[in-house]
């Protein structure tokens, strides 16, 4: 007998009533490390508890901070939060999983020297093409309810360090986590759809009038739009035809599997490749594009109960659907957010270990082989919260799975994205890929032969934005350049001389202290 899904709990997330009762705000319970130490769910999927790899990780972390910061007179938090504290964190994870992540002990000991790196890095043209905040008007306390109980029930002194306030969700804080405390340079803001409207994030509106007020304040296109589309809703194609004039968005944004936080209770799953339901939507959007058109796709990252709770909807999650309709419509780029990724259902070290045996990861392999296997140049890889918990939950996975990326499917068709503010300031992901390498043992292994080079080398700059600035239409020669001197420019350099820190703090969720 399966889960009713219509009783599942409004806390916009995938998990379930019993699910939701052993996870706690990643905010209250996680460890305010410059990189997280476990794995995080944005709330599609069941977070892994603490490894003692990771717990091993945690301890060196704090060890450094300690240490090094002393050298430098800072006390072990102000430490963490500095540049020298980044890169204590990935000498930490060499030290305990191996050396996949470039770093030198000079970084950790020097602040001047990782002063020097940071600064050499930070004009580097990074966009993010899947990032979030919640409307103004959002007042679902879901979102908070971890922490309250955190507060109440396990340590009520952190309220005094981070209130719990929506507003961490909201869009003062996303421009502060997204553009002062990281390098990105552009962003794509999406939403998620739900049955009920008032679960909303954004609406279509609210997300292209942010796109369209941060552009004018600021003096160039910094922000990006999507709509969301939704099958199988009332009125959804009048919904389309109503963005394509009003909203004006570069890209779309839809969830195969329907409702997520029921994706069973009203049968609004479906398929890339029903031709009755779904085509005549990318002909509007197609014809609105002028002959071409973006939409990316939310595949993978599924509960750990997803064969029983989502009985055949879990299906719409994979790439199945993905051969024939990109086949279909060569016009449409079609990007499919989370790489397909199944989630985390088990600690990663025996899937690398399969990986190793059969160079196959559930679903994103499938992925990654449609341009040899289907003949298709117009699928993408976006890297959303897959890169982030991989690297935090065993680099060398993380080093295959972007491998298998770059090497099978092509360093053009691998597009950067972090699913932040979920994962507070993307700034830890950005230097976790700058400094990410594949083990020569693995390269000879896969028989593969492209190397992730350089953090500013051809391959890294393509997936921080090169491959993005294509699909978007975003002019390298003329846009870009307008962005050095523009007013997020001038109040980016103020708060740089304020010397203000990043806070460190991730907004998902971690399982519960025991």
């Amino acid at each position: 007998m399966t889960e009713d899904n219509s009783k599942r709990p409004p806390h916009g997330v995938h998990m379930s009533d019993a699910e939701m009762k052993q996870v706690i705000g990643a905010e209250t319970a996680a460890f305010e490390s410059p990189v997280p130490t476990q794995v995080i769910s944005n709330g599609e999927f069941n977070p892994l508890p603490q490894t003692p790899k990771q717990k091993q990780v945690e301890a060196l972390i704090k060890e450094y901070g300690d240490t090094y910061g002393e050298k430098q007179g800072l006390d072990r938090r102000s430490f963490l939060r500095s540049t020298s504290g980044m890169a204590a964190a990935f000498l930490a994870m060499n030290k305990v999983f191996g050396p996949v992540w470039s770093v030198d002990d000079a970084e950790a000991k020097d602040s001047e020297a990782a002063d020097e790196r940071a600064e050499k890095y930070r004009n580097q043209f990074i966009f993010d093409d899947q990032t979030h905040f919640v409307r103004d008007d959002f007042d679902k306390e879901g979102l908070l309810d971890l922490g309250h109980y955190a507060a109440k029930h396990w340590n009520p002194s952190i309220l005094d360090d981070i209130p719990m306030e929506l507003g961490r969700y909201k869009l003062q804080n996303f421009l502060k986590e997204i553009f002062l405390d990281s390098d990105t340079k552009v962003a794509l803001v999406t939403s998620a759809p739900f049955d009920e409207p008032d679960w909303w994030l954004l609406f279509n509106d609210q997300i292209a009038a942010a796109r369209d007020a941060m552009n004018d304040v600021v003096g160039s296109r910094r922000l990006l739009a999507h709509s969301v589309f939704t099958p199988g809703q009332d009125g959804w194609l009048e919904e389309v035809d109503r963005c394509i004039e009003h909203c004006k968005p570069e890209s779309w944004k839809g969830y195969t599997v329907g409702n997520p936080l029921a994706a069973t209770a009203k049968g609004t799953s479906w398929r890339l490749d029903d031709e009755e339901v779904v085509y005549p939507f990318y002909e509007r959007v197609v014809k609105a594009g002028g002959g071409r058109a973006t939409v990316c796709i939310h595949k993978g990252l599924l509960p750990a109960d997803y064969e029983k709770t989502w009985p055949e909807v879990w299906k719409t999650a994979t790439v199945r659907d993905l051969p024939k309709a990109a086949k279909d419509w060569p016009q449409i780029n079609f990007v499919i957010y989370h790489s397909a990724l199944r989630a985390w259902l088990e600690d990663p070290a025996p899937l690398l270990a399969q990986f190793e045996s059969t160079g196959y990861v559930p679903w994103s392999t499938d992925l990654a082989r449609m341009p040899e296997e289907h003949g298709l140049t117009n699928v993408y890889a976006d890297l959303g919260t897959v890169f982030a918990n991989a690297a935090v939950s065993n680099p060398r996975f993380a080093a295959a799975f972007i491998g298998q990326l770059v090497n099978e499917m092509g360093s053009d068709r691998v597009v950067w994205g972090t699913d932040c503010v979920w994962y507070g300031s993307p700034q830890w992901q950005i230097e976790a890929m700058r400094r990410l390498e594949i083990p020569d043992d693995l390269m000879e292994k896969m028989g593969w032969e492209t190397k992730l080079g350089a953090p500013d080398g051809e391959v890294k700059n393509k997936i921080f934005g090169l491959n993005s600035a294509k699909l978007y239409k975003y002019d390298m020669l003329e846009e870009y350049p307008q962005i050095s001197d523009d007013q997020l420019v001038k109040i980016k350099s103020e708060y740089d001389r304020e010397n203000v820190k990043r806070n460190n703090a991730f907004y998902g969720y971690v399982p519960k202290p025991k």
